[in-house]
């Protein structure tokens, strides 16, 4: 299974889990290799989290990355 279809099949419970923001597919910068990309508003130490909440390390053999984008901002209004 390809990182696009694995993001697809749990994108639904990852949007779910706290702190995520957004869920997409890119490359690993060392690596080169597909990967998962779950966006966060903050990281947060794994023994912080509850087990439900837990961003797995990979999905369907894909490997998953977390990147912590702040909170998202309102549009401004024009």
């Amino acid at each position: 299974m390809d990182a696009r279809q694995a993001r697809r099949l749990h994108e639904d419970r990852l949007m779910a889990l706290a702190n995520v923001t957004g869920v997409g597919t890119g490359q690993d910068e060392d690596s080169g290799e597909d990967v998962i990309v779950v966006f966060v508003t903050r990281k947060v130490p794994r023994d912080r989290l509850r087990p439900e909440d837990v961003i797995p390390d990979e999905l369907e053999g894909v490997p998953v990355r977390v990147l912590a984008m702040g909170e998202p901002e309102e549009p401004a209004e024009p």
